[in-house]
């Protein structure tokens, strides 16, 4: 009897899959249309890797993890890195914690690149040795740049290079206190077959780099593209892998840049530095309502001053309103810095509670300096610009206006009130109107006058 021998079934390692470059969803065939998350046109070929063992994850010269009892991890002594830019340290809250992961976000040419190169130069003034990793520009490029920022120094370390493993080798042998890369969007692992900038380099880059981090204890800040609608480009996955989320906003118009945290573990999700783009880099703003509030003219109708609170900082803003007779059928609503929503909803309850027909008029809101305020505090400084225009009456020019407005016409308390009348004594205004029951709860003494109200109708008779 012939015995026929079976050779031995191997598993495939290659295996072709479409990603979708938005949200990371695999299919295994193109569709035209993710069915997660909606997109068009998004799917992209890729080649993956599939290995017959597990791959090790673990950075060369570390075992592998154990557990430990948390009480017994020593925290005590451990200090942050002060890069000398302290709008930078006080948006991250306090300064750069070590193993940490930051990501940086922000439209082409707000100035990123230039954040970041100051903030190295600040730690390497400080001897300490950092890296700079850059996927888009030259060294030389770079050095010319360091030059016109002043930001040169011996302790600031520049490459161009996109190969990850190389950078990992960088790391291990010239071991700095601080790691830039520039841009995430750029860097490649040879592993995988797909080309820089999709979803699977830069999921894989920043899984590297993150493992990396939490192992040697080295701060690493990476940099991303934006999307059309303003989204870090890439997974969102990207997000949740770091410990930091920053966003670098602005109007290109404006020379004023705003850094703001939407995720942060070591801090508030408050914060934000401000900053003013200049031929030599970015200069911090130390005192932003002084800047908003420049150029602010004297009983202008349609003009309100309010004061938001960004974390920990007031800030006093200019909102500026236009109400016109509409000649279209649906009037106009124009609203920039404020949310939309927020607008509609208010200009309903004037409607009801203040008898102004305001649907036959196109309104236009702004908030002077390209500042973005979404706190409920700046309701009815909102609904004062709007009255004043439609009045065609200005508020006296020292008033501040803030309180949160509900459906029913009440006026709601705001909180920390003692540190938005010491904003606003410095700025030198002397009238505020407020909430009543803000009032009652404020205990510092301060020279401005404090108007409680605690309707919208008590609040335009004391305005106008």
């Amino acid at each position: 009897m012939q015995t026929i021998e079976l050779e031995p079934m191997v598993k495939k390692s290659i295996k072709t899959v479409f990603t979708c470059q938005t949200c990371g969803y695999r299919a295994p065939k193109w569709m035209g249309k993710c069915s997660e998350c909606g997109e068009w046109d998004t799917l992209v070929e890729e080649t993956i890797q599939t290995p017959t063992k597990g791959r090790s994850l673990v950075i060369p010269g570390e075992g592998a993890a154990r557990p430990v009892a948390i009480d017994s991890v020593e925290t005590t002594g451990e200090e942050r890195l002060l890069t000398g830019i302290s709008e930078f340290d006080r948006v991250l809250g306090g300064g750069v914690v070590m193993g940490s992961m930051v990501l940086i976000g922000g439209d082409p040419g707000i100035g990123k690149s230039t954040l970041m190169l100051q903030v190295l130069s600040g730690l390497a003034r400080k001897k300490h040795t950092v890296l700079y990793v850059s996927g888009e520009e030259s060294v030389r490029q770079l050095s010319i740049r360091s030059r016109r920022l002043g930001t040169d120094c011996s302790h600031l370390m520049v490459v161009s290079e996109i190969d990850l493993e190389s950078i990992m080798s960088m790391v291990a042998d010239y071991k700095p206190s601080v790691l830039v890369v520039d841009s995430i969007q750029t860097m490649f692992n040879s592993d995988l077959t797909s080309a820089p900038g999709s979803v699977s380099q830069v999921r894989e880059a920043t899984l590297r780099l993150m493992l990396m981090a939490k192992k040697t204890g080295l701060p690493v800040f990476i940099v991303g593209h934006v999307t059309k609608e303003g989204a870090i480009a890439g997974p969102r996955l990207l997000e949740h892998m770091v410990d930091t989320v920053l966003y670098f906003e602005g109007d290109r118009n404006y020379i004023y840049r705003v850094l703001r945290a939407v995720k942060n573990r070591f801090g508030s999700t408050n914060e934000i530095g401000v900053f003013e783009m200049t031929a030599t880099g970015l200069d911090e703003i130390v005192n932003p309502s002084a800047v908003f509030l420049t150029e602010r003219a004297n009983n202008t109708v349609g003009s309100i001053v309010t004061c938001a609170m960004e974390g920990t900082r007031p800030i006093l803003v200019e909102m500026q309103a236009l109400t016109s007779s509409t000649s279209f059928g649906t009037p106009r609503r124009t609203i920039l810095g404020l949310d939309r929503n927020r607008v509609a909803l208010l200009t309903a309850v004037m409607e009801k509670k203040l008898g102004m027909h305001l649907i036959g008029h196109d309104i236009f809101m702004n908030v002077a300096g390209g500042v973005k305020v979404d706190e409920p505090a700046a309701d009815l400084g909102i609904v004062a610009a709007v009255a004043s225009s439609f009045l065609d009456r200005p508020v006296h020019a020292d008033t501040v206006i803030l309180g949160e407005v509900g459906l029913t016409g009440e006026i709601r308390g705001v909180s920390q009130i003692d540190t938005r009348m010491a904003e606003s004594k410095k700025m030198g205004f002397t009238r505020c109107i407020l909430p009543q029951s803000s009032l009652e709860q404020s205990r510092a003494e301060t020279p401005i006058t404090l108007l409680g109200v605690s309707t919208v109708e008590e609040a335009v008779e004391m305005m106008f």
